[in-house]
């Protein structure tokens, strides 16, 4: 059984406290989470921004503050988290205001609609002990548990304590040096190509993904400078089959398939089974930006019949946490299934490894 210790939700808190509520940061992670506080009627009172980046512009219809003038204005006061960030320096700017406030890092979904409040939670819960059930080590148990803590309370120290180094994961968990065919489904502009070559000189080919225009032009023109491994790139969207799909041309990570044309360029998507014939990868590397289920889908031939090695990005949808490991062990029934998570906040670079038993 797992250990949530959390009694009520980040957002059932905020509608019962007194304190003021300042949001920390703009852009589109402070509108999800807007969109939220309005669902509740929970009041924001201000924004601020770190101290030297305020420029005197406002935020929806607010001043933005420092972080210096928050501090003269309120005495004691609630701050929300607004932005994502895995950069040393800007984790401890926010340890630092953590120390001195109430600080929270609301989880919103970084694609779809599902909230992960206590209802989601409550509603879900076999589902997510079923899931913690299939984990292979209590290390994996442990980070499951406080991802759901950290998730319903917002609290960062739950994400800090189950971070893990990106180097010695994929040494112990992938061990490189046996990785000769490589698929990167969501290959971006290489970067989880060139990190693997860091760790192994057995690579000998890559088939890598990517829908993005300017993203697969710059992966285009590294590969052809990359004589070992041979890498072919393909201006694909990851999928359970052949299909056009409308993309979201924003060329940033977090491009993804979209449900309409708004702001959007159609592309073409395909199955990994369909492209990589009989030369079956030994590991594939799933971050499709929300669209993880049906790219399993699109590989449960390989899955199946060839046990390769797996990594899945599981922090994209609410519901990745359990519906994602149960999908990759109905796939194959063989499968080890481990969960790291690397050092983020919010509770972004989570990832489901799966090892052939």
């Amino acid at each position: 059984m797992m250990n949530i210790e959390v009694k009520i939700d980040l957002w059932n808190y905020l509608q019962s406290t007194k304190k003021p509520i300042l949001m920390y940061g703009m852009g589109n992670g402070a509108d999800k989470i807007l969109k939220v506080c309005d669902s509740y009627g929970i009041e924001i009172s201000d924004f601020f921004a770190s101290d030297g980046f305020v420029r005197g512009h406002s935020f929806h219809g607010k001043v933005v503050l420092s972080y210096s003038q928050a501090k003269e204005k309120y005495n004691d006061f609630i701050v929300l988290l607004s932005f994502a960030s895995s950069l040393p320096d800007v984790l401890e700017n926010i340890k630092k205001i953590a120390a001195e406030t109430e600080l929270y890092a609301p989880d919103v979904p970084v694609f779809g609609d599902n909230l992960f409040n206590m209802e989601f939670f409550t509603n879900h819960k076999n589902y997510f002990e079923k899931a913690y059930s299939l984990l292979e080590d209590e290390r994996s148990k442990f980070v499951y548990e406080n991802i759901i803590n950290y998730k319903l309370s917002g609290k960062i120290d739950y994400l800090f304590a189950c971070d893990d180094d990106e180097d010695a994961v994929t040494k112990e968990l992938l061990k490189p040096c046996e990785i000769k065919n490589y698929a990167d489904l969501g290959a971006y502009n290489g970067d989880t190509v060139r990190k693997l070559m860091m760790h192994t000189s057995t690579l000998e080919k890559v088939v890598a993904f990517e829908p993005d225009r300017r993203n697969f032009r710059k992966l285009s023109e590294w590969a052809e400078s990359v004589e070992v491994p041979q890498i072919f790139p393909y201006k694909l969207g990851a999928w359970s089959h052949k299909d056009k799909l409308f993309f979201d041309a924003s060329g940033n990570r977090n491009a993804n398939i979209v449900d309409d044309g708004k702001k959007a360029t159609e592309t073409d998507v395909d199955a990994l089974d369909n492209i990589v014939g009989n030369a079956y990868p030994d590991y594939i590397k799933y971050d499709v930006e929300g669209s993880e289920y049906e790219a399993l889908m699109g590989t449960r031939n390989t899955i199946a019949n060839h046990s390769p090695k797996l990594l899945v990005s599981v922090y994209h949808r609410s519901e990745d946490l359990y519906k994602l490991p149960l999908l990759v062990k109905e796939l194959n029934a063989d499968y080890r299934l481990y969960l790291r998570k690397l050092r983020y906040i919010p509770a972004w670079d989570l990832n489901l490894y799966a090892l052939k038993g």
